[in-house]
């Protein structure tokens, strides 16, 4: 793995109910206004991070591009993940910070 803190930080994020994953529900949750960060895994397909780059933009929303979808759905202790949504301004500020060390 990458950056172990940043991973431990997100299975934090999800137990603490501030992190959407998969492409349904981050969808819903940009739409609904709630996502404050969006992350999507650098091995993801081009379609599904053009979808998100041009819903960030739309929607005003931070994204990063960290990871792979392994590394992403193991720290959430789920399947492959591609994308997820921090839903908490805290959590997103910290996750930015992270992804530039």
């Amino acid at each position: 793995m990458q950056n172990n803190k940043f991973y431990s930080m997100l299975g934090l994020c999800m137990k603490a109910g501030r992190l959407t994953s998969g492409e349904v529900g981050c969808e819903a949750a940009i739409k609904g206004k709630k996502a404050k960060l969006i992350i999507v895994a650098e091995d993801a397909s081009e379609n599904t991070k053009t979808k998100f780059a041009n819903s960030a933009k739309f929607y005003a929303v931070d994204l990063i591009t960290y990871g792979n979808k392994s590394e992403l759905g193991y720290a959430l202790g789920k399947g492959e993940r591609s994308v997820v949504v921090v839903t908490d301004p805290g959590f997103a500020a910290k996750f930015k910070e992270m992804s530039v060390n």
